[in-house]
């Protein structure tokens, strides 16, 4: 792992959370969506969200 003190650590868990959140409302808007443009508008932002969440998650893995 990277030398993260407490608090980063903290703010990294808390950012992974919120990516995780927002993946999974934005999934949700999607899949109710009736309009095929606002569902891919739905679907891209999920999928940055997912792959933000990824990304920060390797800070832990370092």
């Amino acid at each position: 792992m990277a030398d993260l003190n407490q608090s980063e650590l903290q703010n990294l868990r808390h950012l992974i959370g919120a990516h995780e959140t927002s993946y999974q409302k934005l999934n949700t808007y999607s899949s109710q969506a009736v309009d095929p443009q606002i569902k891919q508008v739905f679907t891209k932002a999920a999928q940055d969200s997912l792959n933000t969440k990824q990304k920060l998650m390797t800070f832990l893995n370092d």
